[in-house]
């Protein structure tokens, strides 16, 4: 069979349009699986009041600055945030720490799952002895596989009578 150059030129040309077909259709495809796998965010903030309790206690939040999706939710003025989709989550936090009076003091923080603290999220604030300004912040970011059901939370712990008037939690669903 003869082939001349005007057919060789259609064939090739049918043949890249094909390919370019099917590069834009696992484009799309690819775009698509993405975007049904939607992010999962809460940023919880306690402002000035929100924890009233001197020494070791669940940190309340009383907002939620940024909720997306549904792998976590919290109820405003509570301390406690569900966990509802398995996976791995970053859990990152800043816990703000002052005594009234002078002389040193200390405060720890750690993150619990349904009561049991996290061995690997104690996070052991210095000791500081200024005499005039007993505050300081503790910060911390973890990676964690929670389960669903759980309920995570966030504690100050002081054996002093610390008062924590400021804190702020945010975590990302990222598996």
């Amino acid at each position: 069979m003869y082939c001349n150059c005007e057919t060789r030129k259609i064939i090739r040309c049918i043949a890249a349009f094909l390919v370019v077909i099917f590069v834009i259709v696992v484009i799309f495809a690819i775009v698509a699986i993405n975007n049904n796998e939607q992010k999962s965010i809460l940023t919880a903030i306690a402002e000035e009041g929100d924890n009233t309790q001197l020494g070791t206690t669940n940190i309340k939040f009383s907002q939620n600055d940024i909720v997306v999706g549904n792998a976590l939710t919290h109820e405003e003025g509570t301390d406690s945030i569900n966990i509802n989709e398995t996976g791995i989550y970053q859990i990152s936090y800043q816990l703000f720490g002052i005594k009234d009076g002078a002389g040193s003091f200390n405060f720890n923080a750690v993150l619990t799952v349904n009561g049991n603290p996290i061995e690997n999220t104690f996070n052991d604030g210095p000791v500081i002895e200024d005499l005039v300004n007993n505050r300081i912040t503790l910060t911390s970011t973890v990676i964690l596989r929670l389960n669903e059901g759980n309920v995570l939370r966030l504690v100050g712990a002081s054996i002093e009578d610390i008062r924590y008037e400021k804190a702020r939690i945010d975590i990302e669903k990222i598996d």
